[in-house]
């Protein structure tokens, strides 16, 4: 062969070797049917076990419209799995099986297509496998033939998927790219759960100059593995066009939150900062059986059982015996509860989530602009619950589009008619930047759980309630009891927190002598000038309590 044919042969090889390796590579997702913890399919039942839960966010940038019409600039995360929950306010986390189903912007609202991951493709590389059976008692195995394109099977009932967890980077990017949310978006796990979190960095592309990492960092959380902490010096920092799935075994129940842990003075203030809440294992225990198995499956279980005896630092001490239950919901769906209490004395009926943040809006200017940030002046002049300003923080959301194809889901499509804020993404579809608002409605009767948590770098917080007592049950995502197990929750007008921390709140409606159809009650701040929007006007940290005759357990709504 001469020299010109060898260069030409070489050059074909190494072609073809390129080739391959772009055809391989992609975007992924991790999010397994069965585990060696969960290893029942995701239709068994398992009342004690937990299951598996996913969610994909992106890391980028975005807008949000403060309450005097001022937009301000974000570095953000945004939703990538669960939009349509995201969109209703509600957690973005989602069961395996749902995660595990393409996105479709066109489905149902609440159905598994219109919260599955964006950009899911099938496992189409004409492979034919075989895999151990999760479902077998005797070693068996089973086959999963590739899928073809645009396959839509997620789960066929067996654990088994069509899905590989390898996404379309396109779809990614067109989804993800200033699509940030503030808050963050929400993440809701409980007990026993294992979760899988994608994090996606899309890039800024308001700032094209700096290749920010980010990172995923549960603030207050107790990770068994500082791999998955989310602090760059001990784990990971994911680049521009990277994912990383972080792994968690969900702790006890309790109100936490979470914040990238790329220079976290910046990018907290800059907007990348959520809320994470983790529900009881007494919500699953309890509602088939009395509350003294919920104390007997705590008991059970190494990781929480109670060794008050022996261990002067208890961390779950014995509840104290089940005297009262509270069986009778008001807001017509199955009783929850905030914490493993043993006495049903953290029992609600409806619960909202109250993120607390603080802007500068000068900071943020300057973090368009290309000009050196100037972190020893920052002070906040925008005050929020949810990302809103009264009086957008009352203003509830209905996603109505006129022009949409009937079934369509319902944020899909302009123009929207709706009270939420909304930013344009890359795909020329609007999407709620700022989608929670901080209305309380509590059914006659009834008790709402206010999960606040202060997301704030620079001010402490504080919030008052007008005419319903605020009842302290849980601080910094534990339950306030001794080591003896005696309930120290107290009753208070006004709460203050500091950034970092949190508090599980129950507003008390019970008292039908007091509290009627009708009456509207206020949570504010006695700091008055955190009642304004970098101005002496309306805005700030305000928003009000409804009392309702009924209300729905799904969407919140008064009636």
């Amino acid at each position: 062969m001469n020299s010109k044919m060898w260069r030409l042969s070489l050059l074909m090889i190494l072609g073809s070797l390129v080739t391959v390796t772009v055809s391989a590579q992609s975007f992924r997702v991790q999010c397994p049917m069965t585990t060696a913890l969960h290893p029942n399919t995701p239709t068994s039942a398992n009342p004690t076990g937990g299951s598996i839960k996913c969610q994909q966010i992106s890391g980028g940038d975005g807008y949000a419209t403060m309450a005097d019409g001022t937009q301000t600039y974000l570095f953000s995360f945004g939703p990538l799995s669960g939009l349509n929950d995201i969109a209703a306010g509600l957690p973005g986390t989602q069961p395996a099986a749902v995660f595990m189903t393409p996105y479709d912007p066109n489905a149902a609202a609440g159905t598994a297509a219109s919260n599955g991951a964006v950009g899911l493709m099938p496992d189409s590389d004409g492979v034919t496998t075989t895999l151990p059976d999760p479902n077998s008692t005797t070693g068996g195995t089973y086959t999963v033939s590739a899928c073809p394109p645009g396959s839509t099977v997620a789960n066929d009932g067996s654990g088994r998927s069509c899905y590989t967890g390898h996404v379309d980077p396109r779809a990614i990017m067109d989804v993800g790219v200033m699509n940030g949310n503030i808050p963050a978006p929400m993440m809701a796990i409980d007990e026993d759960d294992e979760f899988f979190l994608t994090l996606t960095n899309v890039g800024m592309i308001m700032r094209p100059d700096l290749f920010e990492q980010h990172t995923v960092h549960f603030h207050g959380y107790p990770n068994a593995s500082s791999f998955y902490d989310g602090v760059p010096d001990a784990s990971v920092a994911i680049n521009i066009g990277g994912s990383f799935t972080y792994y968690y075994l969900a702790p006890d129940a309790g109100t936490y939150f979470w914040h990238c842990h790329i220079t976290p003075p910046e990018h907290l203030q800059m907007g990348m900062v959520g809320q994470l809440y983790v529900r009881p294992r007494q919500n699953r225990v309890a509602l088939n059986s009395s509350l003294h198995d919920g104390l007997v499956a705590q008991q059970a279980n190494l990781r929480t059982a109670s060794n008050c005896a022996v261990d002067i630092l208890c961390p779950s001490p014995v509840p104290p015996a089940n005297t009262a239950v509270h069986s009778n919901n008001k807001s017509g769906s199955l009783t929850l509860y905030a914490y493993n209490d043993g006495d049903g004395s953290t029992a609600y009926d409806v619960e909202y989530p109250l993120q607390i943040h603080g802007f500068d809006p000068n900071f943020h200017f300057v973090g368009m602009t290309f000009n050196p940030e100037g972190f020893a002046d920052m002070k906040d002049k925008y005050f929020l619950l949810n990302g809103r300003s009264y009086p957008d923080t009352i203003k509830t959301t209905t996603y109505i589009d006129p022009n949409a194809a009937a079934g369509n889901s319902q944020f899909v499509g302009q123009p929207l008619v709706s009270t939420a804020m909304y930013t344009q993404d890359a795909d020329a579809v609007a999407r709620p930047s700022q989608p929670l608002n901080a209305v309380i409605n509590i059914p006659v009767g009834g008790k709402a759980l206010l999960r606040i948590s202060d997301l704030d770098v620079s001010e402490y917080q504080t919030l008052a309630s007008l005419g319903i007592p605020m009842h302290v049950i849980g601080l910094n995502a534990r339950l306030l009891r001794d080591t003896a197990g005696n309930n120290l929750a107290y009753d208070t007008n006004s709460i203050t927190l500091a950034g970092g921390e949190s508090l599980d709140v129950l507003l008390d409606a019970s008292d039908t002598t007091k509290y009627s159809f009708g009456q509207i009650f206020y949570l504010y701040t006695p700091n008055l000038d955190h009642l304004s929007n970098d101005a002496e006007n309306f805005g700030g940290l305000m928003t009000e309590v409804h009392i309702c005759h009924a209300v729905n357990p799904a969407t919140k709504a008064c009636s």
